[in-house]
Protein backbone atom coordinates (compact mmCIF):
# COMPACT_ATOMS: atom_id res chain seq x y z
CA UNK A 1 0.00 0.00 0.00
CA UNK A 2 0.81 3.04 -1.14
CA UNK A 3 2.07 6.10 2.02
CA UNK A 4 -0.97 8.67 1.52
CA UNK A 5 0.69 11.51 -0.91
CA UNK A 6 0.85 15.07 1.46
CA UNK A 7 -1.88 17.74 0.77
CA UNK A 8 -0.15 20.31 -1.44
CA UNK A 9 -2.12 22.91 1.26
CA UNK A 10 0.54 21.63 4.36
CA UNK A 11 3.93 22.34 4.15
CA UNK A 12 3.94 24.46 1.45
CA UNK A 13 7.78 25.97 2.12
CA UNK A 14 8.79 22.36 1.24
CA UNK A 15 7.05 22.49 -2.02
CA UNK A 16 6.81 25.85 -3.40
CA UNK A 17 7.22 28.35 -0.94
CA UNK A 18 6.63 31.18 -2.56
CA UNK A 19 8.97 31.48 -5.11
CA UNK A 20 11.62 31.82 -2.10
CA UNK A 21 13.23 28.35 -2.28
CA UNK A 22 12.92 25.28 -4.58
CA UNK A 23 10.71 21.89 -4.05
CA UNK A 24 11.79 18.95 -5.74
CA UNK A 25 14.71 19.20 -7.90
CA UNK A 26 17.64 21.29 -7.98
CA UNK A 27 18.29 23.82 -4.89
CA UNK A 28 20.50 25.91 -7.79
CA UNK A 29 19.51 29.10 -9.16
CA UNK A 30 20.09 28.87 -13.12
CA UNK A 31 19.92 31.79 -15.62
CA UNK A 32 17.78 30.33 -18.24
CA UNK A 33 17.10 32.00 -21.77
CA UNK A 34 13.82 33.45 -22.14
CA UNK A 35 13.60 32.45 -25.30
CA UNK A 36 13.45 28.75 -24.18
CA UNK A 37 10.69 29.22 -21.86
CA UNK A 38 6.68 28.57 -22.08
CA UNK A 39 4.03 29.62 -20.09
CA UNK A 40 1.84 26.84 -18.85
CA UNK A 41 -1.24 26.42 -20.78
CA UNK A 42 -2.88 25.40 -17.01
CA UNK A 43 -2.09 28.38 -15.82
CA UNK A 44 -5.15 29.72 -13.40
CA UNK A 45 -4.62 33.04 -13.90
CA UNK A 46 -6.41 34.56 -16.39
CA UNK A 47 -6.04 38.17 -16.40
CA UNK A 48 -3.04 40.36 -16.10
CA UNK A 49 -3.02 43.83 -15.07
CA UNK A 50 -0.96 45.85 -18.26
CA UNK A 51 -0.34 48.80 -15.39
CA UNK A 52 1.13 46.73 -12.88
CA UNK A 53 3.18 44.61 -15.64
CA UNK A 54 4.32 47.98 -16.79
CA UNK A 55 5.41 48.81 -12.90
CA UNK A 56 6.63 45.90 -12.64
CA UNK A 57 8.77 45.91 -15.82
CA UNK A 58 10.44 49.19 -14.77
CA UNK A 59 11.12 47.69 -11.52
CA UNK A 60 13.46 44.72 -12.87
CA UNK A 61 15.30 47.11 -15.37
CA UNK A 62 16.10 49.11 -11.97
CA UNK A 63 16.56 45.79 -10.14
CA UNK A 64 16.24 42.64 -11.73
CA UNK A 65 14.22 40.09 -10.53
CA UNK A 66 14.42 39.67 -6.94
CA UNK A 67 12.43 36.36 -6.90
CA UNK A 68 13.82 33.41 -8.90
CA UNK A 69 11.01 31.82 -11.36
CA UNK A 70 9.83 28.15 -10.69
CA UNK A 71 10.27 26.00 -13.85
CA UNK A 72 9.80 22.58 -15.06
CA UNK A 73 12.03 20.81 -17.96
CA UNK A 74 9.99 19.58 -20.94
CA UNK A 75 12.38 18.88 -23.31
CA UNK A 76 16.51 19.51 -23.67
CA UNK A 77 16.44 22.60 -23.53
CA UNK A 78 12.89 23.94 -23.12
CA UNK A 79 11.27 24.50 -19.86
CA UNK A 80 7.70 25.32 -18.81
CA UNK A 81 6.84 27.85 -15.92
CA UNK A 82 5.40 26.20 -12.80
CA UNK A 83 5.31 30.03 -10.76
CA UNK A 84 6.35 33.28 -12.42
CA UNK A 85 4.18 34.01 -15.08
CA UNK A 86 3.61 37.48 -14.20
CA UNK A 87 7.44 38.03 -13.68
CA UNK A 88 8.50 36.39 -17.04
CA UNK A 89 6.06 38.49 -18.89
CA UNK A 90 7.50 41.59 -16.98
CA UNK A 91 10.94 40.34 -17.55
CA UNK A 92 10.40 40.25 -21.50
CA UNK A 93 8.94 43.51 -21.51
CA UNK A 94 12.12 44.89 -19.91
CA UNK A 95 13.83 43.49 -22.70
CA UNK A 96 16.03 40.74 -20.55
CA UNK A 97 17.16 37.72 -22.14
CA UNK A 98 17.25 35.73 -19.20
CA UNK A 99 15.35 34.65 -16.11
CA UNK A 100 16.91 33.35 -13.00
CA UNK A 101 15.20 29.89 -11.99
CA UNK A 102 14.47 26.86 -9.84
CA UNK A 103 14.39 23.85 -12.23
CA UNK A 104 11.54 21.65 -10.27
CA UNK A 105 9.90 18.37 -10.70
CA UNK A 106 6.25 18.07 -11.64
CA UNK A 107 3.94 16.04 -13.35
CA UNK A 108 0.66 17.47 -15.24
CA UNK A 109 -1.57 17.33 -12.12
CA UNK A 110 1.20 18.42 -10.19
CA UNK A 111 1.88 21.37 -12.15
CA UNK A 112 -1.91 22.71 -11.98
CA UNK A 113 -2.10 22.43 -8.24
CA UNK A 114 1.44 23.97 -7.67
CA UNK A 115 0.07 26.87 -9.83
CA UNK A 116 -2.88 27.37 -8.61
CA UNK A 117 -1.67 27.56 -4.98
CA UNK A 118 0.85 30.09 -5.49
CA UNK A 119 -1.78 32.07 -7.04
CA UNK A 120 -4.25 31.78 -4.22
CA UNK A 121 -1.18 32.04 -1.39
CA UNK A 122 -0.74 35.48 -3.48
CA UNK A 123 -4.41 36.14 -3.78
CA UNK A 124 -3.81 36.47 -7.75
CA UNK A 125 -6.53 34.81 -8.77
CA UNK A 126 -10.52 36.10 -8.75
CA UNK A 127 -13.35 33.94 -7.71
CA UNK A 128 -14.05 32.39 -11.04
CA UNK A 129 -10.63 31.40 -12.07
CA UNK A 130 -10.36 29.67 -8.79
CA UNK A 131 -13.55 27.76 -9.36
CA UNK A 132 -12.53 26.85 -12.85
CA UNK A 133 -9.80 25.63 -11.91
CA UNK A 134 -11.08 23.28 -9.31
CA UNK A 135 -13.19 21.73 -11.78
CA UNK A 136 -10.74 21.67 -14.49
CA UNK A 137 -8.84 19.49 -11.77
CA UNK A 138 -11.74 17.68 -10.92
CA UNK A 139 -12.76 16.47 -14.52
CA UNK A 140 -9.50 15.90 -15.77
CA UNK A 141 -8.02 14.07 -13.30
CA UNK A 142 -11.53 12.14 -11.62
CA UNK A 143 -11.35 13.33 -8.40
CA UNK A 144 -13.79 13.71 -5.71
CA UNK A 145 -14.16 17.00 -4.04
CA UNK A 146 -13.20 15.31 -0.51
CA UNK A 147 -9.90 13.91 -2.79
CA UNK A 148 -9.13 17.46 -4.38
CA UNK A 149 -9.39 19.02 -1.10
CA UNK A 150 -6.72 16.59 0.73
CA UNK A 151 -4.96 17.42 -2.44
CA UNK A 152 -4.39 21.07 -2.02
CA UNK A 153 -5.26 21.51 1.70
CA UNK A 154 -8.53 23.39 0.71
CA UNK A 155 -11.68 22.70 2.73
CA UNK A 156 -14.33 20.81 0.97
CA UNK A 157 -16.80 23.18 1.84
CA UNK A 158 -14.74 25.67 0.32
CA UNK A 159 -14.14 23.82 -2.78
CA UNK A 160 -18.09 23.09 -3.18
CA UNK A 161 -18.64 26.71 -2.71
CA UNK A 162 -16.26 27.90 -5.17
CA UNK A 163 -17.53 25.14 -7.93
CA UNK A 164 -21.62 26.82 -6.98
CA UNK A 165 -20.41 29.55 -8.70
CA UNK A 166 -20.53 28.26 -11.44
CA UNK A 167 -24.12 27.53 -11.35
CA UNK A 168 -24.97 31.77 -11.82
CA UNK A 169 -25.97 32.89 -15.27
CA UNK A 170 -22.47 34.10 -17.70
CA UNK A 171 -23.67 37.40 -17.16
CA UNK A 172 -22.95 37.22 -13.25
CA UNK A 173 -19.66 34.82 -13.58
CA UNK A 174 -18.07 38.21 -15.80
CA UNK A 175 -19.21 40.41 -12.82
CA UNK A 176 -17.72 38.65 -10.37
CA UNK A 177 -14.44 37.72 -12.78
CA UNK A 178 -13.87 41.42 -13.05
CA UNK A 179 -15.04 42.41 -9.29
CA UNK A 180 -17.97 44.09 -10.17
CA UNK A 181 -19.16 41.86 -7.50
CA UNK A 182 -17.80 40.37 -4.65
CA UNK A 183 -18.32 36.16 -3.24
CA UNK A 184 -20.73 37.97 -0.49
CA UNK A 185 -23.23 39.01 -3.39
CA UNK A 186 -22.75 35.86 -5.10
CA UNK A 187 -23.44 33.12 -2.49
CA UNK A 188 -26.68 35.65 -1.67
CA UNK A 189 -27.75 35.08 -6.11
CA UNK A 190 -27.12 31.62 -5.36
CA UNK A 191 -29.90 31.44 -3.03
CA UNK A 192 -32.48 32.42 -5.48
CA UNK A 193 -33.32 29.18 -8.14
CA UNK A 194 -34.60 31.35 -10.85
CA UNK A 195 -31.96 32.75 -12.93
CA UNK A 196 -34.14 35.69 -14.77
CA UNK A 197 -34.26 36.73 -10.94
CA UNK A 198 -30.42 36.18 -10.89
CA UNK A 199 -29.69 38.22 -13.56
CA UNK A 200 -32.33 41.22 -12.66
CA UNK A 201 -30.67 41.20 -8.99
CA UNK A 202 -26.76 41.23 -10.26
CA UNK A 203 -28.05 44.31 -12.74
CA UNK A 204 -29.12 46.12 -9.37
CA UNK A 205 -25.98 45.83 -7.56
CA UNK A 206 -24.40 46.90 -9.91
CA UNK A 207 -26.65 49.81 -10.57
CA UNK A 208 -27.14 50.66 -7.28
CA UNK A 209 -23.69 49.14 -5.27
CA UNK A 210 -25.92 47.20 -3.07
CA UNK A 211 -24.63 45.88 -0.15
CA UNK A 212 -24.38 42.12 0.80
CA UNK A 213 -26.46 42.68 3.52
CA UNK A 214 -29.41 44.36 1.24
CA UNK A 215 -28.79 41.72 -1.75
CA UNK A 216 -29.53 38.87 0.81
CA UNK A 217 -32.80 40.64 2.11
CA UNK A 218 -33.49 41.49 -1.87
CA UNK A 219 -32.68 37.77 -2.49
CA UNK A 220 -34.92 36.53 0.22
CA UNK A 221 -37.90 38.26 -1.20
CA UNK A 222 -37.16 37.34 -5.05
CA UNK A 223 -37.12 33.60 -4.03
CA UNK A 224 -40.35 33.55 -1.75
CA UNK A 225 -41.91 35.31 -4.46
CA UNK A 226 -41.08 32.78 -7.10
CA UNK A 227 -42.36 29.77 -4.62
CA UNK A 228 -45.36 31.93 -4.52
CA UNK A 229 -45.53 32.06 -8.45
CA UNK A 230 -45.59 36.21 -8.41
CA UNK A 231 -43.77 38.89 -9.82
CA UNK A 232 -41.09 40.49 -7.14
CA UNK A 233 -42.01 43.78 -5.97
CA UNK A 234 -39.62 46.34 -6.96
CA UNK A 235 -37.49 47.73 -4.06
CA UNK A 236 -34.72 50.15 -5.20
CA UNK A 237 -33.35 51.02 -1.71
CA UNK A 238 -29.96 50.83 -1.40
CA UNK A 239 -29.71 50.66 2.43
CA UNK A 240 -32.10 47.67 4.37
CA UNK A 241 -34.06 48.22 7.23
CA UNK A 242 -31.32 47.10 9.49
CA UNK A 243 -29.24 50.36 7.80
CA UNK A 244 -31.94 52.65 8.40
CA UNK A 245 -32.37 52.07 11.77
CA UNK A 246 -28.78 52.33 12.40
CA UNK A 247 -29.10 55.25 11.08
CA UNK A 248 -32.27 56.56 12.35
CA UNK A 249 -30.22 55.77 16.06
CA UNK A 250 -27.16 57.67 14.68
CA UNK A 251 -29.56 60.50 14.27
CA UNK A 252 -31.03 60.56 17.77
CA UNK A 253 -27.85 60.51 19.54
CA UNK A 254 -26.48 63.01 17.23
CA UNK A 255 -29.51 65.61 17.78
CA UNK A 256 -30.30 64.58 21.10
CA UNK A 257 -33.79 63.97 20.49
CA UNK A 258 -35.99 61.12 18.93
CA UNK A 259 -36.17 60.84 15.34
CA UNK A 260 -38.23 58.66 13.11
CA UNK A 261 -36.94 57.89 9.76
CA UNK A 262 -39.50 56.17 6.72
CA UNK A 263 -38.42 55.14 3.60
CA UNK A 264 -40.58 53.49 0.89
CA UNK A 265 -39.71 50.83 -1.82
CA UNK A 266 -38.86 53.29 -3.98
CA UNK A 267 -36.48 54.89 -1.69
CA UNK A 268 -38.36 58.16 -0.98
CA UNK A 269 -38.73 58.40 2.26
CA UNK A 270 -38.96 61.91 5.54
CA UNK A 271 -36.89 62.37 8.51
CA UNK A 272 -38.87 63.94 11.58
CA UNK A 273 -37.38 65.33 14.52
CA UNK A 274 -39.05 66.12 17.67
CA UNK A 275 -38.84 68.53 20.16
CA UNK A 276 -40.38 69.33 23.47
CA UNK A 277 -40.83 73.22 23.41
CA UNK A 278 -39.25 76.52 21.43
CA UNK A 279 -36.55 76.24 23.01
CA UNK A 280 -35.10 72.86 22.08
CA UNK A 281 -36.85 73.62 18.20
CA UNK A 282 -33.87 77.07 18.40
CA UNK A 283 -31.34 74.50 19.98
CA UNK A 284 -32.18 71.95 16.75
CA UNK A 285 -32.03 74.99 14.71
CA UNK A 286 -28.83 75.78 15.83
CA UNK A 287 -27.46 72.90 14.53
CA UNK A 288 -28.98 72.56 11.16
CA UNK A 289 -27.62 76.11 10.56
CA UNK A 290 -23.64 75.04 11.78
CA UNK A 291 -24.36 71.86 8.96
CA UNK A 292 -24.98 74.47 6.46
CA UNK A 293 -22.09 76.47 6.72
Amino acid sequence: MQPKRPALGRGLDSLIAMDDAPARGTSAINDIEISRISPNPDQPRRLFDEEALEELSRSIRELGIIQPLSLRKTGPDTYQIIAGERRYRAAMMAGLTTVPAYIRTANDTELTEMALIENIQREDLNAIEIALTFKKLIDQYNLTQERLSERIGKKRTTIANFLRLLRLPAEVQLGLRDRRIDMGHARALLSIDDPKFQLRLYNEIVKQGLSVRRVEELAKKYQQAALEGKKPENDNRRFSNNDYDILKDHLSQRFSTPVKLTCDASGKGKISFSFRDEAELERLIAIFDTAKQ
